[in-house]
């Protein structure tokens, strides 16, 4: 049982997708810290958030990993390269050596890695084809790391349940609350730690399955339009933002 984890990443780890009435996401990570307090003792539990959405792989590690090391927890979890996987050009080799040296890196420090792959969108997404076949090799690249000593993977890339599209979010590129809780569920399980029965996953998998959604002219329009004039632009959804939770805090089970 862990009592002290911090979480590093892009907008899949800060939880967008998954907001609440406040406006702030909050996502798997999140529920993945509820989970370990309820399985503890609650005042004994504590979690921090780094994850900022947009960031590519370097900049995730330049800016978050010393910071989240410096903080002394005692699990880390890491992901990161969706959005360089969806850039036009991905340098596969350089993205796998860096996600490698972060995965060393956390351990050097004695921290146990909790590393993840993020869900795969691609079956509802233009080009999805492209983007999941370069998924699909950065994960075969990396799933020896799972063999290490105080690794503890969770492959949700592979998880076919979670391509179903009652899991993603209108714009098809982040999970929703649903979604979000299903791949809390899948931390959970691989860390040996109860899922609570009330975030109702297990009856939403079992649920049949939903239509395959279509890409209209009005989702391209609030969607896809604005994410290229982004690139165009070099601006990032993330751009201005800081961490939502940047050091360790207590766990309130009833947030």
């Amino acid at each position: 049982m862990f009592h002290s984890y911090a979480a590093i990443g892009d907008s899949f780890t800060e939880g967008v997708g998954d907001e609440l009435p406040d406006g702030v996401a909050r996502g798997w990570a999140d529920f993945v810290a509820l989970g370990l307090a309820k399985a503890a003792d609650p005042e004994t539990v504590r979690y921090a958030n780094l994850a900022i959405r947009g960031r590519k792989l370097g900049p995730i590690v330049e800016e978050q990993l010393e910071a989240a090391i410096a903080l002394g927890p005692e699990v880390i979890s890491f992901n990161g390269g969706g959005n360089d996987m969806l850039r036009p050009r991905m340098p596969e080799e350089l993205v796998a050596n860096r996600f490698r040296q972060a995965i060393h890196r956390i351990r050097d420090e004695g921290i146990h890695v909790l590393m993840l792959s993020g869900a795969n969108p691609t079956d509802h997404l233009p080009l999805g084809r492209v983007f999941d076949s370069r998924g699909a090799r950065l994960t075969h690249a990396l799933r020896d790391l799972a063999d290490l000593d105080g690794v503890t993977f969770v492959d949700n890339f592979s998880d076919r349940t979670l391509r179903d599209i009652r899991y993603w979010s209108p714009d098809k590129l982040h999970l929703n609350s649903l979604g979000h809780a299903k791949v809390a569920s899948n931390v959970l399980t691989a860390l040996g730690v109860p899922v609570p029965e009330e975030w109702g996953v297990a009856e939403v998998a079992a649920a049949p399955a939903g239509k395959r959604s279509r890409n209209t002219a009005t989702y391209y329009r609030e969607y896809v339009l604005p994410w290229i004039g982004r690139r165009l632009t070099g601006r990032s959804s993330g751009d201005g933002r800081v961490a939502k939770r940047p050091t360790l805090e207590p766990v309130l089970l009833d947030a």
